[in-house]
């Protein structure tokens, strides 16, 4: 019998360790997303979660300065799990200390050029996202996070990064679609073609035969979700994070066995 985990991160709470401040003022984001997470200073007043994604805006090296608070992360981790983004980070020592308290690293891996730069605002290549990556898989689980129309709804690069992923062999792959952010550099554009997507779950699913996919929680809405969700489930995804109703009918109508999860995808 088919398998499908509809996940609903109940049991995680979004953590910024910068605030609502990001120095790249990202393309996609805009910083937008850090004002709904729950700063860094308030974890000891969560109740009833049971993990946290802790995250925040970028220096201007695209790192997420999340060292500083490490020490005290560290005494508030308890039972907690933690899903760390940490950006590109590359200091050994940084790393064995994040080794110690994440449970998984979610890592945005971009690996053409002309996105990084146009999206991030960065003065980095693919390269430089390759090599934080080695670094970070040799170390601690790594789920890598490919965003489907990055680079303003546009599908540039996202195949030459699920060939990339073939040397990590990663545990599983997440993806999230681009949407439109308000007041930001894409607000007025569009989220890639459905087809496109497709395209690249087709893709992905070839070159990874026997690897998880999740598609994550951030993905445009509506009649577009929708179908985005029924594909993803009808080409065997194992995760698919908030599932429109609609999927979730249609694997019933399927016969899948359907799990339930509270917690963050990669958790």
């Amino acid at each position: 019998m088919a398998k499908i985990t509809f996940v609903y991160p109940h049991n995680t709470k979004s953590v910024t360790v910068t605030g609502p401040h990001c120095a790249l003022n990202c393309a996609h984001c805009g910083g937008h997303y850090l004002k709904s997470m729950v700063s860094v200073e308030k974890i000891p007043n969560l109740k009833e979660v049971q993990s946290l994604l802790i995250s925040g805006g970028c220096t201007v090296d695209g790192k997420v300065p999340w060292l500083k608070h490490a020490e005290f992360l560290a005494d508030q981790k308890g039972n907690l799990k933690y899903n760390f983004h940490v950006g590109l980070i590359e200091d050994e020592r940084e790393i064995d200390l994040l080794a110690k308290i994440a449970d998984t690293v979610s890592f945005d891996f971009v690996v053409d050029d002309e996105t990084i730069a146009d999206v991030y605002h960065l003065k980095k290549i693919g390269e430089d996202y390759l090599t934080t990556y080695r670094k970070l898989n040799a170390k601690v689980p790594v789920l890598p996070h490919i965003t489907i129309g990055l680079l303003g709804g546009e599908v540039k690069g996202e195949f030459a990064a699920i060939k990339a992923l073939e040397e990590f062999n990663p545990p599983a792959i997440v993806f999230i679609i681009f949407r439109p952010t308000p007041n930001t550099q894409y607000a007025d554009r569009k989220p890639p073609e459905l087809e496109k997507v497709l395209e690249v779950f087709n893709f992905t699913r070839s070159t990874f035969p026997n690897t998880p996919l999740y598609l994550g929680c951030m993905r445009p809405g509506g009649k577009y979700r929708e179908e985005v969700d029924i594909n993803a489930l009808t080409l065997g995804f194992a995760r698919i994070v908030q599932p429109h109703p609609a999927a979730v009918k249609k694997a019933r109508e399927l016969g899948f066995e359907i799990l339930e999860a509270g917690e963050c995808c990669v958790l």
